[in-house]
């Protein structure tokens, strides 16, 4: 090789190792804060996943079902500073930011169905501001559910579960939804919006308590307080939330999802097995 092959010879190594930069993997994206125990079903923004689209908003993250219409799970983290003395907005709308084309569930969706537009993640988990109390009102929160399920023993547990807030805690909570038909106050139904909205048979949710602190998911021990419920979406409900307790491990048994997964694996299967014996109110 002689001096005059140089600068070609530079040029081609410069032009390789671009290349070879640009074909590398994209880094991948942390979790967001709602996210921190783990993604339940490996959601993605992949618009050819119609039916595990992630949807991951400033106040909550969840796995839209395009088919039926509603979310499949909902997870939010939940201390002080997301509580405040922002009003409750009630101005459910079409969540737009859904992919181009699919169908936009409107406030108006479940009117004279007998079951209410059922947050996921509440409002009054988010008061810190109006446009955070307002993000709860996206039809994409929203489940069919039973009245007396959504006013009452959700909302019980609702309730009591932000009375940690005052001890120094701080909670994650993830819920979602499963099955194919409930019974509102105006008798049992499987869709709504002419078959454009799933009702779901069962609603879960799963509460994880936590001193307030950092680096969440691995400070989670096998003393973690962890509340499971799996009710029936039913008009007829028992109204104390405690009378549906279950294990983490009976909720992924029913509805595939892996749950708390990015806590470590023996004190996650420990959690996961057990039933939670704490106080309710």
């Amino acid at each position: 090789m002689n001096k005059s092959q140089l600068p070609a010879i530079l040029s081609l190594l410069l032009l390789t190792a671009a290349c070879s930069t640009t074909n590398d993997p994209a880094p991948v994206t942390p979790l967001t804060e709602h996210l921190t125990l783990g993604n339940p079903s490996g959601a993605t923004t992949d618009v050819s996943q119609p039916t595990n689209y992630l949807l991951s908003k400033p106040q909550y993250a969840l796995s839209y079902h395009r088919d039926r219409g509603i979310p499949t799970w909902v997870s939010w983290h939940l201390d002080a500073s997301w509580r405040g003395s922002a009003p409750r907005q009630d101005d459910f709308r079409a969540d737009n930011t859904l992919p181009a084309g699919w169908y936009q569930v409107q406030s108006s969706s479940y009117t004279g169905s007998g079951f209410d537009r059922g947050h996921q993640c509440p409002s009054a988990d988010r008061t810190n501001t109006v446009a955070d109390n307002s993000a709860t009102f996206l039809m994409s929160n929203m489940i069919p559910q039973a009245p007396r399920n959504n006013q009452q023993t959700w909302a019980n547990l609702e309730n009591y579960t932000r009375t940690f807030l005052s001890t120094g805690n701080e909670v994650y909570i993830i819920c979602g939804a499963y099955g194919k038909g409930g019974t509102g106050s105006n008798g049992f139904q499987t869709t709504l919006d002419q078959g454009r909205v799933t009702v779901p048979a069962r609603l879960w949710k799963v509460v994880v308590v936590l001193p307030t602190g950092d680096n969440d998911a691995t400070r989670l021990t096998t003393s973690t307080r962890v509340i499971a419920i799996d009710t029936p979406n039913d008009n007829t409900i028992n109204t104390d939330w405690s009378q549906y307790r279950v294990s983490v491990d009976a909720i992924e048994a029913a509805t595939g999802l892996d749950l708390l997964s990015a806590v470590p694996v023996a004190v996650q299967q420990v959690l996961e097995a057990s039933v939670d014996k704490g106080p309710t109110q």
